[in-house]
């Protein structure tokens, strides 16, 4: 019997967010099938936590230096040399420059990209979409959603024979059950809720300003889970606002479907997503979603809730919280169909199978 292959993944961060969550699912779905080694550019690896016990999984440290391209590209070429894995998994921007490492290539290549930065947020930087252009020109390209999708083939100029879209998928059993939170929320009255790493391009000003107006018109509470560089401001903000009360704060909950049940909806406020996986998540927990259109966010949401989905504005998102909080029996009406709609499209059979193919080398 051969040895399970061995697979290399390069994120910028291992920290907790979504396209390490997935992979923490696939590599404990797929189990010992394959070696995994997993580098984070930034040395967190908080996201190790979701990994089993059992699994082969190592995480070896590479010496980088921020902004030194060329020092960077040596390191990893060394690295790819030294461990010599079957395939080579990298994963966003951050990434990239292990990518030009593997030019002329030296093991197959998968690159993922699930997003963009603020900085990418309004438009394609011209010297990025270049890179990718020249970079991944050979390389398998996994995309979660249709817009980025779009993106890679037109804007990047990728062979489409080269891309892949794959859905993100979620266990939709998991946030299907009703579950009681073992979470203090301050204030009263019905909770808004948002999970999210607290980084710029979440935006959570917006959602913050958008309650405020709500706060102001009924009475409700906000729920934040998660963490991240921007808490120390947002945290402020909610006291400059007068709303520091009504805002609880919960950090990173590893069992997030324990949130959900507390909601009586769910909003997202980011300037720039594809499939956020926080929106499947509450979609199977029953909620109604008020969003940002963003990404692929009006085309995952059930009809119904598609005119919930709003412009980036704080005011439009603070109109349609005001709306669905006052909606009445409309409001499970539409957590049922987002229940039904991510059941039928997003469960997370369909995403192991395709990532079987793609971490085996045969998709």
């Amino acid at each position: 019997m051969s040895a399970p292959q061995m697979l290399l993944h390069v994120f910028p961060t291992f920290a907790v967010g979504g396209s390490q969550v997935r992979f923490a699912a696939l590599a404990n779905r797929f189990g010992r099938e394959f070696r995994h080694l997993v580098v984070a550019m930034d040395g967190r690896t908080q996201c190790r936590e979701m990994l089993r016990g059992d699994l082969d999984v190592a995480f070896p440290e590479v010496n980088l230096r921020p902004r030194e391209t060329l020092g960077n590209v040596r390191a990893f070429r060394r690295l790819l040399r030294a461990v010599k894995p079957d395939r080579l998994f990298t994963y966003n921007w951050g990434s990239i420059e292990c990518a030009m490492a593997n030019r002329p290539a030296l093991v197959p290549h998968v690159h993922t990209e699930d997003g963009f930065g603020t900085e990418e947020a309004e438009r394609q930087l011209r010297r990025r979409a270049l890179t990718r252009r020249y970079v991944l020109s050979r390389s398998t390209v996994v995309l979660p959603s249709r817009v980025l999708y779009r993106i890679a083939s037109d804007v990047w100029k990728l062979d489409p024979a080269n891309l892949r879209h794959v859905p993100n998928g979620i266990d939709c059993d998991r946030f299907g059950t009703r579950r009681a939170l073992a979470l203090t929320c301050a204030g009263s009255g019905p909770i808004i809720g948002t999970v999210a790493a607290l980084r710029p391009e979440k935006n959570l000003m917006r959602l913050l300003e958008a309650f405020r107006q709500v706060r102001n018109t009924m009475l409700c509470r906000l729920l934040v889970a998660g963490d991240g560089p921007e808490r120390v401001k947002l945290e402020h903000k909610t006291s400059m606002l007068g709303i520091a009360p009504d805002v609880t704060f919960a950090g990173h909950i590893a069992e997030t479907e324990r949130i959900y049940s507390a909601l009586s909806l769910f909003a997202l406020s980011s300037d720039t997503e594809q499939m956020p996986t926080a929106v499947l998540e509450a979609m199977a927990a029953g909620l109604p979603v008020v969003a940002t259109d963003v990404g692929d966010v009006a085309e995952m949401v059930a009809p119904e809730n598609r005119p919930y989905v709003t412009p980036l504005d704080a005011d439009a998102l603070a109109e349609s919280m005001l709306r669905l909080l006052s909606a009445g029996e409309e409001v499970a009406a539409i957590g049922a169909a987002n229940r039904s709609v991510v059941r039928e499209r997003y469960g997370q059979d369909k995403m192991f199978a395709a990532y079987k193919t793609i971490f085996g080398g045969t998709g």
